[in-house]
């Protein structure tokens, strides 16, 4: 189904600019629906807050949306006060979902989060029983960031379950989104293999987030493939750059940093923990970009 209209719940965030312009090069009119409402580079601005369900509704209805994408969370826990993390995760998607419900618009597109499988923001090690990592591993995080973004695939399931509520329904799973530049100064200029990378302290968080990236790009790439699709329900997919951050070998990798985990097939040279099966199979999509491309 085409979909002349999006609206993009923080158009004006981290990936929200290059969401807005990846949708409007396919041919979209793109509403930047925000509390500050001044993106530069969407069509037409609203302002609202995600979390006020009147806000929200008049937004919606004033864009004349045919599909929503929601970006206007909280990107990372720190500095607000925990309560208010997990309600911009779970409370905004509520209002969104119910909203479109109202409206008649079958297409909403989530930003879930890596954070859901108990990694990202965690103070222990992540529990990773099988790799690569798929859709159907469990969940367990503790923070409220991660607890916030589960709960937004619970709330999508719930609405899924509704005759009236919005025909196709993603929660994209997506790891930390650098741009170009942050690509080249975090990857490219530094020592990246694991020694060095437990070296600078930077191995806990590397670890939780199963070594993972994906440019902002692919993951633009990745929100209006689902913006377009056409299956029924809610799906869950796991979005991920082909490779790893670091230039150790994957199979070393898994040996050294993953031991207890069941590893599903062998991998080879830098290969992805995350696996993105799903996503190729049901909207066409695959990562494209890598760090190892980039002049250092």
């Amino acid at each position: 189904m085409d979909h002349p209209t999006v609206a993009v719940t923080g158009g004006t965030g981290r990936i929200g600019p290059t969401a807005v312009e990846t949708l409007q090069e396919t041919g979209y009119e793109v509403v930047n629906v925000s509390r500050s409402g001044s993106s530069e580079v969407a069509d037409r601005n609203v302002r609202a807050d995600a979390t006020d369900a009147g806000d929200l509704y008049g937004a919606l209805a004033t864009a004349r949306a045919d599909a929503v994408v929601h970006l206007g969370m909280l990107s990372e826990p720190g500095g607000d006060p925990d309560h208010v993390v997990f309600e911009s995760n779970a409370a905004s998607t509520y209002v969104v979902l119910e909203a479109a419900e109202a409206l008649g618009i079958d297409t909403v597109v989530l930003a879930s989060s890596l954070s859901v499988i108990g990694g990202g923001f965690e103070p222990g090690p992540a529990r990773i029983d099988t790799l690569p990592v798929e859709e159907s591993h469990r969940l367990t995080p503790s923070n409220p960031y991660g607890i916030g973004k589960q709960t937004l695939e619970i709330v999508a399931d719930g609405f899924a379950r509704r005759a009236d509520a919005p025909e196709t329904i993603a929660s994209l799973r997506f790891p930390w989104m650098p741009s170009e530049s942050e690509m080249r100064a975090e990857f490219v200029e530094p020592d990246r293999t694991v020694s060095a990378i437990r070296d600078r302290g930077d191995f806990h968080v590397a670890r939780n987030t199963l070594f993972s990236y994906l440019h902002r790009a692919d993951a633009a790439a990745l929100i209006r493939d689902c913006a377009e699709a056409s299956f029924s329900g809610h799906e869950r997919f796991w979005a991920a750059a082909a490779d790893t951050t670091t230039s150790t070998p994957t199979a070393e990798l898994v040996e050294a940093v993953y031991p207890d985990a069941d590893a599903n097939r062998s991998f080879e040279d830098h290969e992805s923990l995350i696996s993105t099966t799903k996503a190729e199979r049901l909207v066409g999509w695959e990562p494209e970009r890598s760090w190892r491309e980039l002049d250092g």
